[in-house]
């Protein structure tokens, strides 16, 4: 007979992999081991290996589950008839939020993705693209006449993340800064770029 999950799991399953992303932001994928992940997490090896049966599988788990919580946000956030700037402004607003409480998944997918193999990349991948192109289809709105026909979209959308995804490194919270501000200044830099092309 099938063991049942318990009901908690999945609860179970997202303190695991939030405590384990911790864990490889701090020490790094290769020098983490299950020993330590579980440590770290408060439980068995034996229970951490019930729900993953690998490192490898841990890593999957927290980009993969980390992304579509920012594609979920990003998409319900997205308003396409809005006026452009509004809309780029709720799409960084919303990725922004969603960052919150992520600093460890976020830096786990910034630096370890590319040590999954390569089935595993382009499923990850894939939904990062589905990021991207949400928000080059917003920056696109802002001055259609410029992008039509260029190469300029994909650099000037790529930009914003660059500045978005390193959020994470001098933000505080509490600062002088909160995350609304910094959707509204990475937004108004963005539009005043694209203005001077």
């Amino acid at each position: 007979m099938a063991r049942t999950r318990a009901k908690d799991y999945d609860d179970k399953r997202q303190a695991l992999l939030h405590q384990a992303a911790l864990t490889f932001a701090r020490d790094g994928y290769d020098r983490a081991s299950m020993a330590s992940l579980a440590a770290d997490c408060g439980v068995s090896k034996a229970l951490l290996y019930h729900y993953y049966a690998s490192k490898e599988a841990l890593l999957f788990d927290i980009i993969n589950t980390h992304l579509e919580a920012l594609v979920d946000a990003v998409e319900a956030a997205d308003r396409p008839l809005a006026e452009p700037r509004q809309r780029l402004e709720a799409l960084v607003g919303a990725l922004l939020e969603a960052y919150r409480d992520a600093d460890a998944e976020h830096k786990v997918q910034l630096n370890a993705l590319q040590l999954l193999p390569d089935d595993e990349q382009r499923q990850l991948k894939a939904l990062e693209r589905q990021l991207v192109d949400r928000f080059a289809a917003a920056i696109g709105a802002l001055r259609p006449e410029l992008f039509a026909g260029t190469s300029l979209l994909k650099p000037v959308t790529m930009s914003l993340f660059g500045m978005l995804n390193w959020f994470y490194m001098w933000h505080r919270e509490g600062g002088p800064v909160s995350r609304g501000d910094y959707a509204k200044l990475a937004t108004v830099l963005l539009v005043s770029g694209v203005e001077g092309l």
